[in-house]
């Protein structure tokens, strides 16, 4: 690393520390939206004297938003998912496709730019922030699409988590139901928390809803892998559309940190199961979960931080005058993931 890049990522650091607290007293809003609202803030401060800093920028906002996925996948058990989430992946599936089909059709009525499209679909439909993160390398996205598809996901993330709870007792969803409804239709990991921790006080359950959506959000987390990897193939193709595509150039397509993130799920998972069975006891038994708790924590921050540096680079004024657009195409995945979700819950007997 050059000596030119520690000032930008010293400076996007100083950032992340205050929104990172800031996003644990406040988690419907969360310290990704925190870190871009403070890094637009000193990026109107010292317009002028930013240069010097944007080697550690880039760096930050590419390769460190990259190792904040691979991280990511410390938090996966993909047994327990199976396990667990296998009752609610058909709503999954049809969820993802169905805001998926919505963003692609939307976004050409309405004339939408392709990348802020995508960002939106696979925000609403998998995992928020996370999968914002995941995506925007590999379409090369740059700062002010990341910033403006995170705007509309932090917008209907904070209406999910004040309402749902109030249109689950409406619609009289069971505990199982509201479960399923918040992990499939809400678009970010801390307001699928938020939703179903207000729904188990609401309804004095200890922590059961809360736990079922949030395997249920971590199952929507695993649609990264194929979404990134059709994503990176159909960029490819487009790049280059004379040349032929055998299966070892489609391989060398898939990005590397998505492999990573897979690697660190496998780890997590056969670990897991290790300690389980007794494989694995004593000592070391007790600190690999440790282990695995503080690369969550690491990914989550590094996530907070890549939203600093992205903020830093955000033009404010075309942020504004674009919104309108990127926030109406994000409510239309919205309805059509909610409507889905239901429908789906109501057809399979679930409420």
């Amino acid at each position: 690393m050059t000596k030119e890049k520690y000032k930008g990522i010293l400076l996007c650091f100083l950032i992340s520390i205050p929104a990172w607290y800031l996003g644990k007293m406040m988690p419907i809003i969360g310290g990704p939206v925190f870190s871009i609202i403070i890094g637009i803030i000193v990026g109107l401060v010292m317009k002028d004297r930013k240069e010097v800093f944007e080697p550690g920028i880039a760096f930050v906002s590419k390769k460190v938003l990259q190792y904040a996925v691979i991280l990511l996948g410390f938090g996966l058990n993909l047994q327990m998912i199976v396990k667990v989430g296998k009752e609610s992946l058909p709503i999954i599936v049809c969820t993802i496709a169905t805001s998926l089909i919505i963003s692609y059709f939307v976004s050409k009525k309405l004339n939408i730019p392709k990348k802020i499209s995508i960002l939106v679909g696979v925000g609403s439909s998998i995992c928020g922030g996370s999968a914002i993160a995941a995506t925007a390398p590999v379409i090369d996205a740059d700062s002010d699409e990341i910033a403006q598809a995170i705007s509309v996901i932090f917008f209907f993330n904070i209406i999910a988590a004040l309402i749902f709870p109030t249109i689950g007792d409406l619609i009289g969803l069971t505990n199982q139901g509201f479960a399923i409804f918040a992990g499939t239709a809400v678009n970010d990991t801390s307001s699928v928390t938020a939703a179903a921790s207000s729904w188990d006080s609401i309804h004095q359950t200890g922590t059961m809803v809360l736990d079922s959506a949030t395997v249920v959000k971590l199952t929507r987390t695993l649609a990264i892998i194929p979404i990134t990897f059709f994503l990176s193939l159909h960029f490819s193709k487009s790049e280059d559309k004379e040349e032929s595509f055998s299966l070892y150039k489609i391989g060398k397509m898939i990005p590397s940190f998505i492999l990573y993130f897979v690697g660190c799920s496998i780890i997590t998972t056969i670990c897991e199961m290790m300690i389980s069975n007794g494989t694995i006891s004593g000592a070391l038994a007790a600190g690999i979960p440790n282990f695995f708790t503080l690369m969550k924590v690491v990914s989550k921050f590094f996530i907070v931080m890549a939203m600093g540096a992205i903020g830093l680079n955000t033009d404010i004024v075309k942020l504004i005058k674009t919104g309108g657009k990127p926030i109406l195409l994000g409510t239309f995945c919205w309805i059509g993931i909610i409507a889905v979700s239901l429908v789906m819950q109501k057809a399979t007997g679930l409420f």
